[in-house]
């Protein structure tokens, strides 16, 4: 009984993951939240921390058909997306820094690259499809 649980999991488990690897292609609006941040300076190791600790945002919502990234304080333009098998890349810059989002075409994982002439910030995190 118990192994056709486990075996009832699994197969539950692939199709749910099926049929949301399809909601990461550029088709659906993603909310996605941030988890892990690394904030660099040159000649310095990079600083490991929560992204709350420096300030960004906890969610990003990012809309494909208007071009934008929301977070809780303001939105910004994609100015660029561009796809293949694997991911989504979106381009962009405020605020005097160009910014760099990558998510995953399978999982959903996103990286958020945000830098200027003297520092960078990396983010990691998961997305979701609405």
């Amino acid at each position: 009984m118990k192994s056709r649980s486990v075996l009832l999991s699994i197969l539950l488990g692939v199709t749910a993951f099926d049929a949301s690897a399809a909601d990461f292609d550029g088709s659906k609006p993603l909310v996605c939240a941030t988890m892990e941040a690394h904030t660099c300076d040159p000649g310095i190791v990079c600083n490991r921390s929560l992204p709350a600790d420096i300030g960004a945002p906890k969610f990003l919502s990012l809309d494909f058909q208007k071009k934008s990234i929301t977070g809780p304080a303001r939105t910004t333009p994609m100015l660029t997306v561009n796809k293949d098998p694997n991911q989504i890349v979106i381009e962009g810059m405020e605020m005097g820094y160009g910014w760099t989002l990558v998510v995953d075409s399978g999982d959903g994982s996103m990286t958020l690259m945000i830098v200027n002439s003297g520092d960078a910030v990396v983010l990691f995190g998961n997305c979701i499809a609405l």
